[in-house]
């Protein structure tokens, strides 16, 4: 009975933390997405940050956010990763939620950020 109870609780854990977030994505694998053109990538840094230097091809949620089911693709399995500051901001969970709300399935997360973005040494578009 123990056990059993162990396991229930264990279960309930792991989906509150899987509904509060999203699965994470590394900084290679993006950049493999966004080589081979299979990602819309969204930065959730607000504005003055995405014109200093965002992920390469990355749509500024500040500004597109209110829009974002027209800069979005059409297929809605299509890979869709937003990201922010760095592993503790959560302000990417904006258009997360939004992507995920408008339908689409396959959202995740470069828990990196920005800053692990920069500290791997890749390169920022302006």
């Amino acid at each position: 009975m123990k056990k059993l109870l162990v396991f229930a609780l264990s279960l309930v854990c792991a989906s509150s933390l899987m509904a509060a977030g999203f699965e994470d994505i590394s900084i290679a694998d993006l950049k493999k997405a966004i080589a081979d053109k299979k990602v819309t990538v969204i930065d959730v840094n607000g504005a003055s940050s995405y014109a200093a230097g965002h992920v390469p091809t990355a749509i500024d949620f500040a500004t597109k956010g209110k829009e974002l089911a027209s800069v979005l693709p059409a297929d809605k399995n299509a890979l869709v990763v937003a990201y922010c500051g760095g592993p503790s901001c959560n302000a990417y969970q904006a258009a997360a939620k939004k992507a995920v709300a408008l339908g689409y399935t396959n959202v995740k997360h470069l828990s990196a950020g920005i800053s692990g973005w920069k500290s791997a040494g890749e390169q920022l578009e302006k």
